[in-house]
């Protein structure tokens, strides 16, 4: 039989049930929807994902995340979340005591940025050099109407002296900063950004998804209120937990706000704080404990190996795949070295060369994953990711030699 549920497995599972609620249940019988055929026990086909994210998980993150799962306020597990946030700060480089692990992606956490930080009628100064301000610009704009675009063109970053210039005369409630923008291969410099923003009386918000872990990031050095990052890019944690930190100035402004948060579940002041801090936890949501153990052991994989050591080695993988690249004829995206991401670095496609083609080759022929551009770089760069577990010595020759081969057939 093809019915889930068989009628005889059903009756003899409505032996010593009551007859009115066994006849309640021979009637819902009649009119389930049945499946013809259960699907086999997940297993995806693995790939060498070198995207932009996410990159290959660590074994020991998904051993951790095979533990037992605790209670969402069970003393167990209420360690681990302490635990959890000292880890944060480390990677983080802060003290901020509002240091949580989401249960949201990165664009969950990008949202609970502007939700906290942004009341209507407020200014948002948005950054854009890549597809990540025009995200937050829709994000922002249904928080407030006055959002304020500066922008350069993908592959360049802002200058931070005439960035913090701009910030001082416009003293816009919060500027918005990708760190790390994935669709450009960009690193911002952040130098005197914190400290414009103290004095204009503004929120510095910073994008860290593709460079926390992975490259230096000194939240408290650099004076950011609100930084965010993912867990599948540099940590090589599975999506779907994302770190956040408030500065005190950043909660000072959330509890003073004229209007409530608008979204209860990110609202920092009212609810996270309370489920994060203190001794007398207050329920929230119903903690994604083995998430948060893979973020816990990915952490720790950052810790012991320390910041120093972690940065240098995505540092190396970047130098050797530009290396690579070099010597198969191809050519970086971003032509300034000191201005690259290094996390995930942009191939310019060569003329003649469908981008699209070249993925699929590599995907399904070489079990190798890269990914192409996004707006206005679709179709006109491959983007190469090494982070966490795939920012290794053996991985850049690897991924240069599919990728070479993927052009070499067409």
């Amino acid at each position: 039989s093809s019915y889930l549920v068989s009628m005889s497995s059903m009756i003899r599972a409505m032996r010593g049930v009551p007859r009115v609620q066994a006849t309640a249940m021979r009637a819902a019988s009649s009119s389930l929807h049945t499946l013809k055929q259960i699907p086999p026990f997940v297993n995806p086909q693995e790939k060498l994902m070198t995207g932009p994210g996410p990159s290959n998980t660590y074994p020991r993150v998904l051993a951790a995340m095979g533990m037992p799962t605790a209670g969402h306020l069970h003393p167990s597990y209420v360690n681990i979340m302490n635990e959890t946030q000292d880890l944060l700060r480390y990677a983080l480089q802060t003290q901020n005591k509002e240091t949580y692990a989401l249960p949201a992606t990165g664009c969950g956490a990008m949202e609970a940025a502007i939700a906290n930080a942004v009341e209507d009628g407020e200014e948002v100064l948005i950054a854009s050099n890549g597809y990540w301000g025009g995200r937050v610009q829709d994000i922002a704009s249904r928080h407030t109407s006055k959002i304020h675009m500066h922008s350069v063109p993908y592959g360049q970053v802002f200058n931070p002296s005439e960035l913090a210039e701009l910030v001082r005369q416009r003293k816009p409630g919060a500027l918005f900063v990708v760190h790390g923008e994935s669709s450009a291969g960009t690193m911002q410099p952040m130098e005197g950004l914190g400290e414009a923003c103290r004095d204009a009386g503004t929120l510095l918000i910073a994008d860290t998804v593709c460079s926390m872990g992975g490259r230096p990031l000194l939240v408290d050095d650099w004076g950011i209120d609100i930084v965010y990052s993912g867990s599948q890019k540099c940590l090589s944690v599975p999506p779907g937990i994302s770190p956040i930190s408030f500065s005190q100035r950043a909660m000072d402004k959330v509890a003073n706000r004229t209007q409530p948060v608008r979204g209860a579940y990110f609202d920092a002041a009212k609810w996270l704080s309370k489920y994060w801090n203190g001794d007398a936890r207050v329920y929230h949501h119903t903690g994604p404990a083995n998430a948060t153990y893979g973020l816990h052991e990915g952490l720790r994989i950052v810790a012991e190996a320390g910041l120093e050591a972690t940065w240098a080695k995505h540092e190396l993988a970047a130098d050797i795949l530009y290396q690579e690249l070099d010597k198969a004829g191809l050519e970086c995206y971003v032509e300034n070295k000191d201005h690259r991401l290094g996390t995930v670095t942009l191939v310019k496609v060569p003329e003649g060369v469908d981008a699209k083609a070249v993925i699929g080759y590599m995907f399904n022929t070489l079990n190798v994953e890269v990914s192409g551009g996004l707006g206005d770089l679709a179709g006109k760069v491959w983007r190469i990711g090494l982070m966490g577990n795939n920012a290794r010595e053996d991985v850049p020759p690897r991924v240069v030699k599919a990728l070479r081969e993927a052009i070499d057939v067409q």
